[in-house]
């Protein structure tokens, strides 16, 4: 996101337009309850965790106050994982909960986020470690990890375990972190920004170069990418490769045109059983826009010679990757599309799904029933008079599997778990748990099981 004060216009307001993805079929943008931006995600143990910025609802800034986590395995189901870390966990922190990114070592995970500093009111990078990929994340120094008024963190650990921190706007920096990735040695290094290094931006004398912002580094067959957001405004991505992590870098042209309802953008790469995913953010959803942004992700593959073919936003976003098993407890909050609902902390622990009104949906992605389903178990709880979950295959309106009743338990986190009988859940199908009831909210879902 950029850090300067950009002079928006009245025409580039105007082609911020708002794209709606078609509901039956799309799975981007990937979180559809809440806005979210700078995608970081991170392979851990066969399972993909997505770190993420917050975008407050209505801003007409970047305004975050705290970051979030969403993990799957199957690359369109994904359990949201709630806020493990906000702007109080920096007691030194006064606001921006912008574009961090989380490394692990040694059974550790780091976080590394730009926050404005109270003190100085200065932007800074401060980190703090968590035991768990989904956290909770404490401050693990109690000030800056480096401060120069610049943003954006991306880490690097490189294969002889050197570990590098870069960041920067306008300019780009690298340092050393030393093993316990919460210091570093020697001091901040200004990358050159050349034209031959990161391209030429036409028409801007003071910043050359086509590098703006949200480095992403990495390493690929001996040889080192650096993705970043590119021009502004509106921005694209862009890459550079290098023989080594700090250079001497050489442009290699536009991976992502300038797309979508939204004037940044900010990218994150990995691969992932053997596929390779690019994430980014756009303004998708309805009432999205340059400051209400959603993170998205597609499925490419590399040129054979390495270089990166034209990506472009789409609504449909990664195939599914294997299938999911419905017979296994399955978190509510497991969503690959959703209509109405919001995710909100449980009272049994980790996350609900809350909100629910009469109409509302969510759609759970390739479901492999095998031979057949025969009931279906879930734990509710509702102050009101509750309502009824349809369970319904392969379309909002599809056929009706089963329905459950649910009765008021008293409270919104009193819990109990109703269960019905289910028909024709054969083979592999999509779910969609459509809600009905009178009017008001009807109640809360914890988690969901189907029995054979």
């Amino acid at each position: 996101m950029p850090w300067r004060v950009v002079a928006w216009t009245v025409s580039l307001l105007c082609v911020l337009v708002v794209f709606q993805p078609p509901v039956a079929r799309a799975d981007n943008p990937i979180v559809q309850t809440i806005h979210t931006a700078d995608p970081a995600p991170l392979v851990h143990n066969d399972r993909v965790y997505l770190y993420t910025g917050h975008d407050e609802d209505g801003s007409t800034w970047f305004t975050m106050k705290e970051w979030r986590v969403y993990s799957s395995t199957d690359m369109v189901n994904w359990t949201d994982h709630g806020s493990p870390m906000n702007l109080e966990t920096f007691s030194w922190a006064s606001a921006d909960a912008w574009a961090g990114h989380v490394a692990e070592r040694n059974g550790k995970f780091y976080w590394y986020v730009p926050v404005t500093n109270r003190e100085t009111g200065r932007m800074a990078i401060g980190v703090a470690v968590g035991d768990s990929p989904t956290g909770p994340f404490r401050d693990a120094l109690g000030h800056p990890l480096v401060e120069n008024g610049e943003i954006d963190p991306a880490v690097f650990i490189d294969d002889d375990g050197q570990a590098y921190l870069y960041w920067g706007n306008p300019n780009l920096w690298y340092v050393k972190l030393n093993a316990d990735m919460t210091s570093y040695s020697g001091s901040p290094t200004q990358i050159p920004l050349t034209t031959e290094g990161f391209g030429a931006r036409p028409g801007d004398s003071e910043r050359p170069t086509l590098y703006e912002e949200g480095p992403w580094v990495y390493k690929r067959n001996s040889l080192y990418y650096m993705v970043f957001a590119a021009q502004c405004c509106s921005e694209f991505i862009a890459y550079s490769t290098a023989p080594t992590a700090t250079g001497p870098w050489t442009y290699r042209g536009t991976i992502m045109p300038t797309q979508g309802a939204s004037f940044t953008n900010h990218a994150g790469v990995i691969d992932y059983k053997g596929n390779s995913y690019f994430f980014y953010h756009n303004g998708a959803l309805p009432g999205g826009g340059g400051f209400t942004r959603s993170v998205a992700v597609e499925k490419f593959t590399y040129n054979a010679d390495g270089t990166f073919p034209l990506i472009n936003m789409t609504t449909d976003g990664a195939p599914q990757v294997g299938t999911l098993d419905p017979y296994v407890r399955q978190e509510a909050e497991t969503i690959a599309w959703g209509t109405g609902i919001e995710t909100e902390p449980s009272g049994e622990g980790g996350m609900g799904v809350g909100w629910i009104e009469n109409g509302d949906w969510i759609k759970v992605k390739g479901a492999d029933f095998g031979s057949g389903a025969k009931s279906f178990t879930a734990r509710v709880a509702s102050a009101t008079s509750g309502g009824s979950i349809e369970i319904r295959l392969d379309e909002v309106n599809g056929p009706v599997a089963g329905e459950c009743e649910v009765p008021g338990t008293g409270g919104w986190q009193t819990w109990i778990a109703v269960s019905c009988p289910v028909n024709g859940a054969t083979g592999t199908s999509d779910v969609y748990f459509r809600y009905s009831g009178g009017s008001g909210y009807l109640f809360n879902m914890n988690w969901w099981q189907f029995s054979a």
